[in-house]
Parts: structure tokens; sequence; C-alpha cells
């Protein structure tokens, strides 16, 4: 009896499960043949069942009816003991596509994601790829399989025994699958409900998604099973026998087929009187009776049966008489009987891996193969698996069945194994692989190394749980001082990424009073410095300011880790509020030679800070230029975690300070996306939380980010300086809902912390500018005093965006002409500034108060300009009021088209140019013959634009800076070109 009659016979009863396959197939082809650009529509359909009910016959089926209407047709299952292996789902998908094509048209499939992808699919890549996170991998997936649905439409990709898949395809699956609905592809499905593990749970569910449930197979009726009995033993076959039959079997059809095909072997007559005899036999139809027919077909069968249960989707025939100790020839014969006799499934030939006929024979094969000698086979697996060159990866899923005897030849190869995995980007995988390694265990000298790949293995998705098995790994004592080194590194970063900044400092000092390196000591050192200026509660900060400050003066940016102390510098001079060029200056030395955003041996922490002085000292065209550089490298090399997304949501924070307040807001929310895929109440998840509920005050949203504040008002915030800072934020967002009291607590407490520090830039922290406006209505002396220490810092600071905005504060607590002078002075900053939200804020308070003074012309002039800005940054609340302010003066408040993207025009361009080559705008008016107040009107539309102010000018134009035609009548608007000696608190 061939096996596609057997098939056939199963589908019996299935008429209701083979209407929904070819309605979804016609959805999924288009109803017209002839019209190969029809709708098509995609989805997902599923079928659950007991073992045997016929799941595999159904969607054998299925793969041959989407085959005959001209669809691309791509399968794979999941197998009971390959679980542990990472991608084994996928691989089955994608090798049989990829295995006929060269590299070259791998790399043409693949693109960009070729070095991401390319270890999940089974491709062998260079070794020094990296390691892509497991978000990386899935969306590289998610690329591949769109772009292959979309080349090979209609596409039908069918999933086998699901409940057995491997975490990592699973993972990937049930994200993915929602997306198919979009695309030509039809996923069809087949699971054993009762054999769901946790990681294949949200399998269940992904039908419900699109308003369907899975189609639970029910077992044959006696009518059913009767058909069957008479098809496969004769018409003869009498009622009372086919029952019993059914009885027997429970309608399992997988049951029924196996006990007729036994029922024939021992020519027993279906009759009633042979119901004796037919009980007797049901046995044989399952584990005893299936062990029996083994052991009558000879050892070499039972040794060959075993081999093929303990490789499963490897057993080729060549390595399954290697670990059965046959020889080829043998092995032949022996597969042909065991074919016959119903055990494997027919030969595909070649290489193809031998199959059992169903799964639950496999199931019984392995769970009757004796304990000891089924370790025994898996040791002998996995030399053969890496004699035949299949990898570490593929013998690892053996060596963790082997007991642990201390076998330096396992622990290598489990670490080779662990390397291949991270390398596809699978920690989960990797873990286990160590985790086994270490109870092998590895000799004294290597056990630290192992705790160490252990710690890194969840370094990027995990931050917290490296922690013990890096402490542990420096408290081994077979230690070098090279690996000594990495693991401090790397214990420092985990402590780190999980807000734990003091212990993160602590770990790095210990290591630097320790070091007899020099370059070790200053690497610790650097380190050390980074830590601390991270820590909200750092006691020594000015001491610390001191000795940084010195020690940066003797660099020269020799090497990472003067670059790295370098850029510390820079940051510290910026949010002490020294002069921005004494921060500028140290940047860009920093900067000289670049800073890699990924590099394995050096955190991303600097280059973020480093980005973020460009940004606070209103070069926010710069800052972005690094952010999307940290970004592109994050993707380029798989990494989807937190450094992706801190620069992400760090680019957003930036177009929340240029004034982009939509594109701030959205780049945010993905950013808080990326971070909670590693975890809560992380740098990261904070950074967004601030970020977003900032960017929705500015929009006018207030109620909208209260109830976001809320809803992570539980979290612990971790103690770490953030930006931006979030008590600072919540204090603006008490301040922006009236709640007064509430502000000027929250605001206070920052304050007293943030000067604890040292931390006196108003650019970097606003405390003072929020918490003068919540003591105005109660305490205005107060908030005159604090408002005007706020505009001395700026000044002393000396970018335009922070004097701008200290003196709109000032005036905001201010009464009088003095009010009027203020605001104005405010404007003019701002004009200068590439702060466009700040400036329309200013413009429109400014007109505001020029109206309640009798100077409508003025005020209008204010108010129209403060509306368009508004309008462009997508400040609602902003909008509304500067309409209003119109009204009130009796204007029209027109309605605005903005062009979000519109370059520069010839005038802008011209005055930028001259601009960009030093003038001052009284000589750009001259030569103009426009106004003052237009030159800067024109100045502040191209910084904005540009995103930068009048010094990044002549890079972004690509102009030399030369001396300009007649010296600047105004100098203290520009910053000096030289660092500034720093302040004497240092």
């Amino acid at each position: 009896m061939s096996r596609q009659s057997r098939a056939r016979r199963t589908l019996l009863e299935r008429e209701l499960e083979l209407g929904a396959v070819d309605g979804v197939l016609t959805e999924l082809c288009g109803t017209d043949p002839n019209d190969p650009a029809g709708t098509r529509t995609g989805g997902v359909i599923a079928f659950e069942g007991p073992g045997g009910v016929g799941k595999t016959a159904l969607l054998g089926e299925m793969r041959r009816r989407a085959a005959a209407r001209g669809c691309t047709v791509l399968s794979a299952r999941g197998g009971e003991h390959e679980q542990g292996a990472a991608f084994h789902v996928v691989r089955q998908l994608f090798q049989p596509v990829l295995a006929a094509t060269g590299e070259d048209e791998h790399r043409r499939i693949l693109g960009s994601w070729y070095d991401i992808v390319a270890p999940a699919v089974g491709l062998v890549v260079s070794g020094d790829g990296g390691s892509p996170d497991p978000q990386g991998v899935r969306d590289g997936l998610d690329w591949l399989v769109t772009r292959f649905a979309v080349e090979h439409a209609p596409v039908v990709m069918i999933l086998d025994d699901v409940h057995w898949g491997d975490t990592e395809s699973l993972d990937w699956l049930t994200r993915f699958a929602p997306r198919a609905v979009d695309l030509p592809l039809l996923l069809a499905i087949g699971y054993r409900p009762e054999d769901l593990t946790a990681d294949a749970a949200g399998i269940r569910g992904l039908t419900e998604r699109q308003g369907s449930r899975p189609h639970a197979l029910a077992p044959l009726t006696p009518s059913g099973v009767g058909r069957i009995v008479r098809d496969v033993l004769g018409q003869e076959a009498d009622e009372a026998f086919c029952r019993e039959c059914w009885a027997m079997t429970g309608g399992n059809p997988w049951e029924v087929v196996e006990l007729t095909a036994k029922i024939r072997d021992r020519e027993l007559k279906p009759q009633s009187e042979n119901l004796v005899a037919l009980r007797e036999l049901v046995s044989s139809a399952k584990d005893s009776g299936l062990n029996d027919r083994l052991t009558r077909l000879g050892t070499a069968a039972v040794r060959l049966a075993w081999a093929v249960a303990v490789l499963g989707i490897e057993a080729t025939p060549t390595l399954t008489a290697n670990v059965a100790g046959l020889s080829e020839t043998e092995a032949t014969d022996v597969v042909a009987r065991l074919a016959h006799a119903r055990i494997l499934a027919p030969p595909s030939g070649g290489t193809q891996p031998l199959e059992y006929l169903h799964p639950l024979i496999a199931t019984a094969v392995y769970q009757a193969i004796p304990g000891a000698l089924r370790v025994a086979m898996h040791g002998q697996a996995a030399t053969v698996v890496l004699a035949a060159g299949l990898g570490s990866a593929a013998a690892g899923r053996h060596l963790l069945e082997m007991h642990p005897e201390g076998d330096p030849w396992v622990v290598r190869h489990l670490r080779a194994a662990a390397r291949e995995y991270l390398r596809a980007g699978a920690p989960g995988a990797g873990r286990r692989c160590l985790a086994r390694a270490l109870r092998e265990p590895p000799a004294l000298e290597e056990r630290a190394a192992v705790l160490y790949e252990l710690g890194c293995s969840a370094q990027l998705t995990e931050p917290a749980v490296t922690v013990n098995h890096l402490r542990a790994a420096l408290e081994e004592p077979a230690l070098g001082a090279e690996l000594r080194e990495a693991i401090t590194y790397r214990l420092a970063q985990a402590y780190g990424h999980s807000g734990r900044m003091e212990e993160a400092a602590q770990v790095v000092a210990a290591e630097a009073g320790r070091a007899t390196s020099a370059r070790t000591r200053l690497r610790m050192q650097a380190e050390q410095f980074m830590w601390n200026m991270f820590r909200a509660d750092e006691k020594e900060s000015p001491a610390r300011s001191r000795r940084l400050a010195r020690l940066a003066d003797h660099l020269t940016g020799r090497g990472m880790a003067e670059r790295y102390l370098l850029g510390l510098r820079a940051w510290d001079a910026m949010t002490r509020g020294e002069p921005a060029a004494t921060a500028l200056h140290y940047a860009e030395e920093a900067l000289r030679d670049g800073l890699s955003w990924t590099d394995d041996d050096w955190g991303f922490e600097v280059p973020i800070l480093v980005a973020l002085i460009f940004l606070h000292c209103d070069q926010p065209g710069r800052a972005e230029e690094l952010f999307n550089k940290g970004i592109a490298e994050c993707e380029r090399k798989g990494w989807r975690g937190s450094h992706l997304a801190f620069s992400i949501t760090l680019l957003g924070y930036a177009r929340y300070r240029r004034g982009a307040l939509a594109e701030a807001e959205e780049l945010a929310r993905e950013g808080m996306r990326i971070a909670d895929l590693v975890g809560s109440s992380t740098p990261a998840h904070w950074t967004a939380v601030g970020t977003l509920i900032a960017t929705l005050i500015s929009r006018g949203r207030v109620r909208e980010a209260q109830e976001f504040a809320a809803g992570h008002g539980g979290e612990t915030l971790p103690q770490a300086t953030l930006c931006p800072d979030v008590p600072v934020v919540r204090g603006e967002l008490s301040l922006a809902a009236n709640m007064h009291r509430e502000a000027r607590e929250q605001l206070t407490a920052v304050g007293r912390r943030m000067d604890g520090r040292g931390m006196r830039n108003p650019a970097w922290c606003p405390w003072q500018l929020h918490l003068s406006q919540a003591l105005a209505l109660t305490e205005p002396r107060q908030a005159a005093e604090v408002a005007d220490d706020a505009v001395r810092r700026a000044r002393q600071f000396g970018t335009h965006s922070a004097i701008g905005r200290a003196l709109h504060t000032a005036a905001t607590v201010t009464q009088g002409p003095e009010r009027i002078k203020l605001l104005a002075e405010s404007v003019g900053h701002l004009e200068r500034s590439p702060s466009a939200y700040d400036l329309a804020v200013a413009l429109v308070e400014h007109g505001a108060a020029l109206r309640r003074i009798g100077l409508p012309q003025e005020a209008g002039d204010r108010l129209y300009r403060g509306l368009e800005g508004a309008v462009q940054c997508r400040a609602d609340a902003l909008v509304a009021r500067a309409r209003d302010e119109l009204s009130a003066a009796g204007l029209r408040p027109m309605q605005l088209r903005v062009d979000h993207t519109s370059p520069l025009t010839s005038q802008e361009q011209t005055v930028a140019e001259w601009a960009a080559q030093g003038w001052p705008d009284e000589r750009i008016s001259e030569e103009t013959g426009l106004a003052e107040r237009d030159v800067a009107r024109l100045l502040s539309g191209v910084y904005r634009k540009v995103g930068t102010d009048r010094t990044g000018l002549a890079k972004l134009l690509g102009r030399a800076r030369r001396p300009p035609a007649a010296p600047p009548t105004s100098p203290a608007t520009e910053i000096p070109a030289t660092p500034t000696p720093a302040t004497e608190d240092r």
C-alpha cells in the first residue's frame, strides 16, 4: 500500500477542513487565474488535534492543492528532540531555497541583512561580524520573508508539529504571522494543543487575531472507520468488527490505518467471531507492539531505528549508518525493511534525511532506547556530526544530552556551539550550551572564561542576568590580566545598564587600583569617571570634575581611552555650565579619530554624551548626524536592544529641541517600544519616558501626558543622570497642569541635587526655568531671583537658545516695561538659535504683551510669526493661543500652509553664505539692503531648517570660514573659538 493511498484514506470526513483550505487558497491566488495582478489576501489557517488525528495528512493535501494552483510552497516541521536547536524550523523553510544558489545570489536575496540573518538561516559567514540581538534577527527574517513573498507570490508556508518548534523560530513566527494578511502569503499550521509549550502558546491565538479559530480535527465516526477497514480488508468485514475497530482506536485515523495493516498481515478475517483476537492485536499498533515488531526485524534494524531517532533532522543515510555502526550497504537494506514494516517513511534517496512514518513512532522508538545507551548514542552522534563538518551548533544538541564527565573536548565544542548561536542571534541557545559547559565542569584555568562568556551572552538584551556570572568570574583564582579587564568592563556595563551606577563605578575603581598596566589603569579611570557622572547621588562631583579637568589637559587623543576621557571632559564642562566653546573644543578632540557606537570592547555611552553636547550647544544638526550614524551602526550590526533604543530616543530628543515635535513624539514612542523589549525601568526606558512627556507637553496635550506619566509612576527610577532628567520633566508636567505646589516641591528637590553636583547649566537641566514659574503666583520675589540666576548661568554658557529661554522665563515673572524689554531680547537670541518651538513661544508671548500695551501692529508681526512657527512645530495648544491673541488684537488668524521639507530660498541661501563666513548681521544688512530685523528673521529660518547655529553653517554649507570683510560689531553674540579657562569651582 502506498503512502499516498494511506494519506487519502485519513482525509475521510474532512470535507469542512478541505473546504476551508480551498477557500483560503482562492483568497490567496485570486478568483481569476488569468489576472496575476488580481486581489490576493494572505493570512493564517491552523489545524489542531491530538497525535494521529490527521493534521499531517491534511497539510500534505493542502501542499498538493497549493502547488496545483501555482503557489510557491515552503514547508518545515518541529522536532521533539530539536526544540533546543535554534532556528531549526526557520532553516528547514529556507535552506532548500538557498541551497540551489550560490553566495552571490544569497547576498542579493538578503541584501544589507546578509550578515545579520545569514547565520540564522544556516549560511556560513565570517566570524568577525559580531552578534546581532534577537530583535535584529527577527526584523531581518521579517524582511526576508516579505521580499520572498512579493517576488514568488503567491506563497504558502506549511508548518507542521509547531508544538515542537524551537524557541527562536516560534518567537519570530508569532510576531510575524499577523503581517501575513497584508502579503500574498498563507501560513498553514498544525499542532497538538495538549503539547504546546510556553514558547508555542502564542500559536493558538494567531488565527483568532484574524477573526477565525483553529480548525479542531475530530476523530473519525464509526462509519468512517468502517470505510477504511473494508477498503483494506475487503467488503466482507461485518459491522460488529468495524465498530470494534472504531472502539479500540477511538476513531484516530493513524491508529485505524496501523490496526488494519496489522490485521491484514496476520490474515485475520474481519468477522465478529474474531473480536477477541482483534483485541489482542490492538497493543501491536502502539508502543509495546512497535518494539516487538522492531525486535523481530533484527539487531541491525533496531540500531538503525535508534540512530534515526537520535539524529533527527540530521539522519542522512551516511550519518545514520555511522551512528548505528553499519556499513552503507547494510544500512540501505535495513532502511528498506524498516520502510516495508511501516516504521520509516520510504526513503527519498540521495542525502535526504531518513524520517519515521509518523511522529508517534519516532517518540516511541526514542523512549524505548535504554537510558545509558541513549546517552552514548548522543555522544557518538556529536562525533559523527562534527566529522561531517556540520558545525559545533549541530553537535551541541547531542552534547547537551550527555552526562557531565569533566571532558575538555565537550567543553570546547559547547563553547564553540554557543559562539555559533550568539552569531546567529540566539543568546538563549548559547546560554544553554555555556551553562552545560559549566556543569561539565571546565578545567580550573578555563572556568573564568566560560563564566565570562555566559555573562556576555545576555548583555545586549538582559543586562541584569549577566551580573552574577561576571561577579563569579572575577572571583576565580586562575584569571589573567587581559580577561580580568574584559570581565570588569562588562560587569560595569551590566550594572550601569541596569541602573546600578554606584556599583558600576565601584567595580572599575577597584580594578583601577589593582591594575599594573598603565593602559588598563587609564581605561578603568575613564570608566570610573563615566559611571560616576551618571550617578544621580554622586557626592564628590566637584572634586571629580577637578581631577578630570587636570587629566584632560595632558591628553592628546591618542588611543580610545584618551578620546573617551576627552569626551567625558566635554560632557562635564557642558553640564557644569562652562562656556559652550570649552565643551565643543573637547568634544571635537574626542571625535578626531571617530567614536564607534557598537565597538565590542568599548561602550556606546561616551559617543552618546558627545552627540548630546552638540545638541545642547545649539548644533542639533551635528547631533542628529551622530545619532543617525549610531542608528545605522546598530542596525548594520543587528543590535536592536538598548543601543538602538537610546539612539532613536535621543534622535527624537534632538528633534524635540529643534521644535519638530511630531517627529520627536514618533521617535520617542519607537525608542520606548524597543527599550521595553529589553526591560522596563532601565535608563533607555526612562529616557524615552522623559522625552515623550516633554514632547506631549510642548504639543499642548497635557492630559495625555498626565495619563502616560501616571502609567509609569510606580516604576523605580534608576539612580542615574538621564537626558532629559525625568524628575524635571515631571515637575514641568505638574506646572503645565497648574499643580504649582507639587511642581515647586519636585523642582526644588531637583535643584538641590543638581547644584550639589555642580551641574549648573540651564540648557542641560532647566529646573530653574520651571521653578521660577511655579513660584510666580505665591513668591514673586523668589521667582525673579531664581530666573535672574538662570539668566546669569545661561549667559556664562553662551548659547543663544539657553540665553533666549532664560530671558523668556525671566520675562514671565517680571511686570511692566522690563517685561517687554526681556521678551524682545529673548526673541532676538532665539532668532539666532535652532530652537524653533522656543522661538514660537517667545514670539507669541511678546506679541501678547505688545497687544496689551496698545501696539497692535508690532503685536501682529510677532503673533503671525509665532503662529507660523507653532504650526510648523505642530504645537497645537500654542497655535490655538496665537490665534486667540490675533483675534483679540482684531487681526485675522490666517490659515497657514507649511511645507515641512522646503529647502533654503535664494534669499536665505545668500544670508546663510555670508553668516557662514562670519559676517555680523549689520554687515549683511548693509550688503543686502535688508533691515537687520529681517536678516535675523531669515537666519532664524535657516537655523531651523538646517539644524545648527551660525557656528555650524560653514561646515554644513561646505564653506571654509574666512575673516569677515569688516570686524564684527557685536562679538558678544558669537561663541569664542578657543576654550575658555574653567571656572574656579571645578
